[in-house]
């Protein structure tokens, strides 16, 4: 592999290197470069995803030199640095390639970028590596680019590299025997896990490596071990990404005695576990989505793919022959995804988004991606940081932007500590965005009851319990708080630390994320976005403020639990707010009342702050919000009268039979021409009584012009004049119009009456003298000829004093009955 690479680069600037677990792509490809002819006296650089990883794989790279860290081999990861002006080999954790890139985009000194296990495709390493393909596409053409994995998809990367070379490499893992164990049906889940646990331990020698998605559920499975385990059985211990290097450190040396090691995904890749012969896997990977409507980010537990699968088997052979049970049925395997999603696709775009705008990228398609970030989610993230002044008009970084990029934490967070720094709060904002950055440090059972961020920050002071805290991240915490104090800019001060004001920093980072508490005594609050959010405890602080600033809610549709806030007063949200606060004439319709209801109204989003009437609503204004009720509701609902759903019928008749002289009245297109028809009849309505009165037919003839008004009662006549001379009216409702006439005033009449130019017959409804329908037809002359004689029959004898001739076409027509005595 080695020989290989090392030709592959003498002629070219990029490599897609595809080797197994354990055959030490990650420790000796480094150090084979360090002798390339191209690098002179360039550094390399490892990029890891994940802290330990960096610090191992350093630390296991100057062991092999023979040296300490930082001589020749170095590591940067966040909050610590061993590195000296003779290292050349740099192993950093992703983020801070980007921030090299903000710095110096040609990444000068720099001779080859490595990126290790690129298969997990986070995404600070997509933004990495689309960011350096710029920097050796314009600026350096000479940077070699390498990417690394043990279980990737080879030909797109390749391509995405410019046609690199692609050098693959079988190593030297041991083998591997494959068991599948599923947890028995009806047994709870930590219970079965630790089942198999115990029976693996049993089978196996060596320690056992056992994959659970999150923290939660290794504190869960460690309680099933330990409520049985006997005097020899293994120490159970828990790796996951909260601890500190030092304990991350220990666990990967190894100990004394045999061990059960309970990891979250830390363990995947890049590292080596001292003794582990066994892997446990559940199957299951804690992974980011982001919900672009609730603009937060949720923590779901899904399927582990096969890739990461593999990954996790082959822990178990780094060292010597291993075995993995994996808990779910062999045909399960089958509809595993290949791969997990790219991050970059189901992320909150915010930190790339930022990215780009420091690198001075506008156009994200400029970029060479492996998969291009969503358009709405990046322009939803481009919004976010416009509101928070990160970004211009034109999509490039501002001071304050840029100045959020340096201090290395979410932008939401880095706008939190710029800001509060600058309004006297420095040390407190450092405090409210070192919590947030790191898990609850109360322990999962005190967190449930109480939301209050100032909870957490007494105790971070030693001002309040510490029987609840979890001590190691109380410390982390205070670390980093440290770490950003020492970023900020001088002029940043600590006039008020108060922690009453930690509602103020809380809403500096998530503006959208402010409430109001609605009324009645639930704790429930109306956030700005319009949607709700509920605190659990009635009794606390938090359920008795106006207003909250929300820090860590819950994704529920309906309304979203609140696990993390801060009460907020009045004037702290309108100085968060600004100009996002709006003075409104407000002239809605209320839907209550059926009338409409005018007001001065100061809002931020659906927050209401100030309401009172408004007395001088302007006639526009009115009809324009009856018009808006009319649009919600649809034409349909409107008060039609008889009249004015007669006229509304014959011009649907005449739309029918000539389209182009006549308008199409009905509700979608009538909905569509609100404004031209119905707005001038609205101009005074206040409520729907007063609609009710309007004449809704003189407001459709607004739709025709004097000539086809004309032509209406050509095409569509309101009455038909009868042998008798009686004016009857014609029913448009029906398809064909129905003309309703006693049989009678039809005699001497040889053809069927018609509209639209003669074009359409009318359907008779042929009536009784007592105005009853005995026959319907649109062929007159026929019924004359035939089915007349079988309806005289029938009603001579029942209306003898009318007349029922023998000849209709002879007789006279009448609306009478015969004269007395004929």
């Amino acid at each position: 592999m080695i020989p290989e690479l090392l030709a592959a680069l003498e002629g070219s600037a990029a490599a897609v290197i595809v080797a197994t677990p354990g055959a030490g792509k990650t420790t000796r490809i480094p150090l084979a470069l360090l002798g390339a002819p191209w690098r002179g006296d360039g550094r390399i650089l490892l990029l890891e995803p994940r802290r330990l990883a960096a610090r191992s794989a350093a630390q296991q790279m100057a062991r092999l030199l023979g040296e300490e860290v930082g001589d020749r081999v170095g590591y940067r990861v966040r909050l610590e640095s061993r590195t000296s002006a003779r290292t050349r080999i740099e192993v950093v954790t992703e983020g801070v390639l980007t921030r090299m890139l903000q710095s110096d985009p040609t990444l000068e000194g720099v001779a080859a970028v490595i990126f290790d296990e690129f298969h997990e495709r986070h995404l600070t390493t997509d933004v990495g590596l689309a960011l350096t393909l710029e920097t050796q596409s314009v600026l350096r053409p000479e940077l070699r680019v390498l990417v690394m994995s043990a279980t990737l998809e080879t030909a797109p990367v390749a391509r995405l590299l410019g046609g690199a070379a692609v050098i693959e490499s079988s190593g030297k893992a041991h083998p591997v025997e494959t068991h599948w164990r599923p947890i028995r049906t009806g047994t709870p889940w930590a219970l079965g896990v630790a089942n198999a646990v115990r029976r693996e331990a049993s089978d196996s020698d060596g320690d056992l490596l056992v994959f659970l998605p999150g923290i939660g559920e290794l504190h869960r499975v460690r309680s099933a071990l330990l409520e049985s385990a006997d005097r020899d059985a293994p120490e159970v211990m828990l790796l996951h990404g909260g601890l500190s290097l030092s304990e991350q450190d220990a666990i990967r040396r190894g100990g004394a005695g045999r061990r059960i090691v309970l990891s979250t995904a830390i363990a995947e890749s890049s590292i080596t576990l001292e003794g582990v012969r066994s892997v446990v896997d559940a199957g299951l990977a804690r992974v980011p989505r982001f919900d672009p409507r609730g603009a937060m980010t949720r923590l779901e537990t899904v399927r582990v793919s096969r890739a990461a699968a593999d990954q996790r088997r082959g822990r178990a052979g780094r060292q010597a022959p291993g075995r993995c049970v994996r808990l779910w049925d062999e045909s399960t395997e089958a509809s595993l995804a290949a791969r997990a999603v790219p991050e970059i696709l189901e992320a909150d775009l915010a930190p790339l988004a930022l990215e780009l705008a420091c690198a001075g990228v506008r156009d994200e398609a400029a970029l060479r991606w492996s998969d291009a970030p969503p358009t709405g989610t990046l322009a939803q993230a481009r919004g976010l940081l416009r509101e928070l002044g990160a970004i211009d008009a034109d999509g490039l970084a501002t001071d304050h932007g840029r100045a959020m990029a340096a201090l290395g934490v979410a932008p939401r967070l880095a706008h939190s500590v710029l800001a509060g720094g600058a309004r006297g709060l420095a040390t407190l904002a450092c405090e409210v965005a070192a919590l947030l950055a790191e898990r609850d440090i109360l322990h999962r059972e005190a967190a449930a009851l109480d939301a209050d961020i100032r909870t957490r920050l007494l105790a971070l002071r030693d001002r309040g319990r510490t029987s609840d805290v979890d001590r190691a991240r109380l410390e982390r915490v205070r670390q980093e708080a440290r770490a950003l104090r020492r970023a900020l800019p001088r002029e940043a001060n600590d006039d008020n630390d108060d922690v009453d004001s930690a509602g103020f920093v809380v809403a500096l980072a998530f503006p959208d994320r402010v409430a109001q508490r609605r009324s009645g005594d639930a704790p429930r609050f109306l956030l700005r976005n319009g949607r709700g959010a509920r605190l659990e405890i009635a009794s606390t602080a938090l359920a008795r403020s106006e207003f909250l600033a929300i820090a860590d809610l819950d994704g529920d549709a309906a309304e979203s639990r609140v696990w993390l806030a801060a009460p907020l007063d009045e004037t702290e949200l309108r100085e968060v707010a600004g100009e996002a606060i709006l003075d409104q004439r407000v002239v809605e319709w209320d839907d209550r009342t059926e009338s409409l209801r005018a007001v001065a109204r100061e809002s931020l989003g659906a927050i209401v702050l100030r309401e009172r009437a408004l007395r001088d609503a302007t006639p526009e204004e009115c009809a324009r919000a009856v018009l808006g009720a009319v649009a919600a509701r649809g034409v349909a609902a409107l008060p039609w009268s008889e009249r004015d759903a007669a006229l509304r019928a014959r011009l649907a008749f005449a739309h029918r039979v000539d389209s182009e002289r006549f308008p199409d009245v009905g509700d979608d297109a009538l909905t569509a021409s609100l404004e031209r028809w119905l707005l001038p009849a609205l101009a005074g309505a206040r409520s729907w009584r007063e609609i009710a009165e309007r004449p809704l037919g003189e407001a459709l003839l607004q739709l025709l012009d004097w000539k086809s008004r004309a032509d209406l009662d050509r095409s569509a006549p309101t009455h038909i004049e009868v042998p008798s001379g009686s004016r009857v009216p014609v029913d448009y409702a029906e398809d064909p119009p129905v003309l309703a006439v006693r049989l009678q005033e039809l005699f001497g009449l040889r053809e069927t009456p018609s509209v639209a130019g003669g074009r359409v017959p009318l359907v008779l409804h042929l009536l009784s003298p007592a105005r009853r329908p005995v026959q319907v037809t649109r062929d007159l002359a026929n019924f004359w000829r035939t089915t007349y004689f079988e309806v005289r029959k029938d009603l001579k004898g029942r209306y003898p004093r009318h007349p029922w001739p023998d000849d209709p076409l002879a007789a006279p027509p009448t609306r009478r009955v015969k004269p007395r005595g004929t």
